[in-house]
């Protein structure tokens, strides 16, 4: 499995809508997060910042997540919460949210 961790911005006048809209996610969105082996999936905001933590439990992580971009409903869903984030000025190329690096864990 592989665990990852991701940060972005929100700023705090869109953070209640953001709120709103994963409160309320779209099954679809779900269901094709879990068809691609994306599981214990958590998002946590502080201060204009938002981490996300997921795990990957397949065998072909960028086929995975190729099919994520590719479904329809994820894009129509990206269509509404991409534009209430921020993507952070030193994020590497091809990032939106951007990867960090895993510096301890504990199971």
């Amino acid at each position: 499995m592989k665990r990852i961790g991701q940060v972005i911005r929100i700023s705090p006048e869109t953070i209640e809508e953001y709120k709103y809209h994963h409160a309320n996610a779209w099954p679809e969105v779900n269901a094709r997060l879990k068809a691609s082996n994306i599981q214990n999936y958590s998002i946590y905001y502080r201060n204009g910042l938002a981490f996300a933590y997921m795990e990957y439990a397949g065998s072909d992580f960028e086929a995975d997540m190729a099919a994520i971009a590719a479904d329809p409903m994820t894009q129509k869903w990206w269509d509404v919460v991409k534009p209430l984030m921020s993507p952070l000025e030193d994020r590497l190329e091809g990032e939106f949210w951007s990867d960090m690096e895993e510096v301890y864990h504990l199971d």
